[in-house]
């Protein structure tokens, strides 16, 4: 495909996608298939001679869109909204054309620089604390994740390596492995399963807290497993939580449980996933009332925002916290500014590089 041909179908693909979403609730939402289905629809191996466009889209609508659950259908009610718009499909053929990869601020200054600035306005939006945000002589700031689970994994991570550090300072005698069977991390029993797994990746006992008739997180509940595990010698040092379960859209009690977490010296999350979208509304802001007692905050701007999956906005108060528990200096991510005092305040350094093990 040469760049005449690829300017002719790509008006075509534009007018496929507008006639797909403009009819889309024509369309069966769940689809009427069998596991497998696809198998026998398509050949076994890659096709040794090419296959004309219009035979491939053929195919689409013959093959592929009759095993296709329709999340933009307005009789979709699954799962949760998941965002799309059409100036969001544009970008996103900007980006593809473009096809940077921005794991260093060398490697695209524009890319580095406009996430940073581009999650100061969120947070901006959001009213969150001025501690969260970059600025030009911030300590803290946003970076966007592929989904809510990485974020989680990634604050664990970060709050383990934190902790482990400052223990071994205080007893250099202390192994990792000593200090890591003692450390335990807290959440609702409404959270997300990816909390849980996030404490299998990272090795780390995840405690479940029961929530109230609201099926909600409370002080009380925490403080008692606190105590309680802090007497048989363990130590508290993480606990996410939720705002706007995926299951009922409960919210554990902020307010209560925040500053227990800073009393204890531990790290809290926030997993808003699911409804942080909406603080951005004046009626919902007081929803988010106690972010400032956490560590890291974290929403999903790809469910209600009008983006495109996958954009996860991940805002921590030190991002020194996470550049010091991932960051690699090979050779090959080194440049001339990193040293730069304009990048490391503008534009986090190598903040988002750090993140992106992906790359």
């Amino acid at each position: 495909m040469d760049s005449s041909e690829f300017r002719r179908r790509g008006k075509e693909m534009v007018d496929y996608i507008a006639d797909y979403l403009e009819g889309i609730e024509k369309r069966t939402v769940y689809p009427d298939v069998e596991p497998g289905y696809l198998r026998s629809l398509i050949p076994t191996a890659a096709p040794q001679e090419p296959e004309t466009y219009e035979d491939i889209i053929r195919d689409i609508e013959k093959i592929i869109m009759p095993g296709v659950t329709h999340w933009h259908s307005p009789y979709f009610f699954a799962y949760f909204p998941t965002a799309s718009s059409y100036p969001a499909m544009i970008a996103d053929m900007l980006c593809g054309a473009i096809g940077c990869v921005g794991f260093s601020w060398a490697a695209s200054p524009a890319c580095t620089e406009l996430e940073t600035v581009m999650m100061d306005w969120l947070g901006k939006m959001l009213e969150l604390p001025e501690a969260f945000l970059a600025g030009r002589a911030g300590e803290g700031g946003g970076v966007i994740q592929g989904s809510a689970s990485e974020a989680t994994l990634v604050a664990l991570l970060a709050a383990r390596t934190k902790v482990i550090r400052q223990l071994q300072a205080a007893s250099p005698e202390l192994t990792q492995a000593a200090i890591m069977e003692k450390l335990v991390a807290y959440t609702s029993d409404q959270a997300h399963s990816s909390v849980e797994r996030a404490g299998l990746i990272g090795g780390i006992k995840i405690k479940a807290i029961p929530s109230d008739d609201n099926f909600s997180m409370r002080a009380s509940a925490l403080q008692e497993a606190l105590e309680e595990d802090k007497a048989a010698g363990l130590i508290p040092f993480f606990v996410v939580v939720t705002l706007g379960t995926t299951s009922c859209c409960s919210f554990d009690n902020l307010l209560e449980v925040g500053p227990i977490c800073n009393q204890e010296g531990v790290w809290l999350h926030i997993d808003a996933a699911y409804a942080g979208s909406a603080f951005i509304c004046p009626e919902f802001r007081h929803l988010l009332n106690g972010v400032e007692f956490a560590d890291s905050f974290n929403f999903n701007p790809h469910k209600w925002l009008l983006v495109n999956f996958d954009c996860s906005a991940m805002w921590v108060k030190q991002r020194n916290d996470l550049t010091g528990a991932f960051k690699m200096d090979p050779v090959y991510l080194k440049h001339s500014h990193q040293d730069s005092g304009e990048l490391k305040q503008a534009a986090q350094g190598s903040f988002s590089s750090v993140l992106c093990w992906q790359c």
